[in-house]
């Protein structure tokens, strides 16, 4: 059943950043794909929900995919996609340090419409994975996340998805500036300030 928050998302966007609203919202370049995508995800029978701002699927509660808009291309995000076989080898991390999460990245409505097949499929190993009661095991990420960060990220998929997009530097910026200051306080402001930074793929430094 189509939830009509997702309406308002592919019409104004997610409205973390700036350019939310605007005509200049990363959602509007590809609007005629994630609808496509969401038609197919929706066959599936997963119920849509919008979670941290974006598209999120769910299975009995439980959190599948999401869905979001990027600046060179759209894509749907399984939040345990580590785990699938990926036996047509279309599965990317979303970052270097990507641990659980995987992503199939679309550019245009045909590669959509070539792969639909193969998409549902997916989804459907998503589902039994779920189902099973999968987990996915975690290594100490080699660069120390500050505690505020990690429980950011935690709590939004769609900002780790966006964080994890980053190149490593861009990343390392971040992670040393968000690290400097001695109060938790300070730390967590810090992360809020440049939540819509991230969001845009900017780095720290970036202007």
């Amino acid at each position: 059943m189509m939830n009509p928050k997702i309406d308002n998302y592919l019409a104004e966007g997610c409205g973390r950043c700036p350019l939310g609203g605007t005509p200049q919202c990363k959602v509007h370049n590809w609007e005629e794909e994630l609808t496509r995508l969401r038609d197919i995800i929706l066959d599936c029978g997963l119920t849509e929900e919008l979670k941290w701002g974006v598209p999120c699927y769910t299975f009995q509660e439980s959190n599948i995919l999401i869905m979001s808009a990027f600046k060179e291309y759209c894509a749907v995000s399984f939040f345990k996609g580590v785990l699938l076989q990926d036996a047509a080898g279309i599965l990317d991390k979303p970052g270097e340090n990507s641990k659980a999460a995987r992503l199939i990245r679309f550019t245009d409505v045909q590669q959509i419409v070539d792969l639909e097949t193969t998409i549902k499929e997916y989804i459907y190993e998503a589902v039994e994975v779920e189902k099973a009661g999968l987990k996915v095991a975690f290594k100490k990420n080699p660069e120390p996340i500050p505690e505020e960060l990690e429980k950011k990220l935690d709590e939004d998929p769609a900002l780790r998805s966006a964080f994890e997009a980053l190149t490593p530097g861009r990343q390392r910026g971040y992670i040393l500036y968000f690290s400097q200051p001695k109060q938790a306080k300070t730390r967590e402001a810090r992360i809020e300030k440049y939540i819509p930074k991230i969001f845009e793929g900017r780095g720290f430094h970036d202007r």
